[in-house]
């Protein structure tokens, strides 16, 4: 693993350099699938995470009667931590195991051989267009999970605690501020170059079987979604002591 991850940094600072060897449409099909394509699954899964912590909040703070509280719980749980979280777990199950398939077919067909024959490097041509298609895609599907979420605590809160909407957006605004939203945009950056790395790792490892395959997608979910927690609680840990 970390003489792929050396490699993918030398691939990057070629990328930076303009010495990247790599399609630019192949960069745009894979803008097109880890984005545009996966908004209806990150639209209902941000929209219903959004409710269930509207309601499981009213019912606690129902007892204090501190029922408006709700909005400021739903949009600092979204902007911090639930809505990158939350896409990056969907793209970690959908975009790094379809990363994976895509590579490990690729090599039991001897494609990836046939480039390294061409003095093609496979980094530049196949992990780099797709490490940069969810760097770039994850922030974008961060904000929209975000305000999926606030849209569906704003549900809850009209339609079950009788909160006004003026209300709702007004407790909503005071309470996230920029720091939440930067917390929330840089973790979900993370999280792609993690889902990626994942998924084209796994890929690049695979065996020359269909079965190999099978277990490639299987492991590039899990590694996936571990490195998501992992990176997750390390970068709360440090927002928390730079006061982010």
């Amino acid at each position: 693993m970390l003489a792929f991850l050396g490699e993918a940094f030398v691939t990057f600072l070629k990328f930076l350099a303009g010495r990247a060897r790599y399609r630019r449409s192949d960069l745009l099909l894979v803008l097109q699938e880890v984005g545009v394509q996966a908004l209806p699954i990150v639209t209902l899964i941000s929209f219903l995470i959004g409710v269930i912590l509207a309601y499981v909040g009213a019912i606690q703070l129902r007892q204090f009667g501190a029922q408006a509280y709700v909005a400021d719980l739903v949009g600092i749980a979204m902007t911090r931590e639930m809505g990158a979280m939350m896409a990056a777990i969907i793209m970690a199950g959908r975009t790094g195991a379809a990363f994976a398939a895509q590579l490990g077919t690729m090599q039991v067909n001897e494609e990836i051989d046939a480039l390294t024959t061409l003095g093609i490097s496979s980094m530049e041509f196949l992990v780099l267009p797709r490490m940069l298609a969810l760097a770039l895609m994850m922030p974008l599907l961060c904000v929209y999970a975000d305000l999926l979420g606030i849209l569906g605590g704003a549900l809850v809160g009209t339609g079950m605690l009788d909160l006004g909407g003026a209300e709702y957006y007004a407790r909503t605004s005071a309470a996230v501020g920029l720091d939440d939203c930067a917390a929330g945009l840089i973790k979900a950056s993370v999280f792609g170059v993690l889902v990626a790395i994942a998924g084209c790792l796994r890929g690049m490892q695979c065996g020359r079987s269909s079965a190999a395959v099978g277990a490639a997608t299987t492991s590039a979910v899990v590694t996936g979604i571990v490195l998501i927690i992992v990176s997750d609680a390390v970068m709360t840990v440090i927002f928390d002591q730079v006061g982010l």
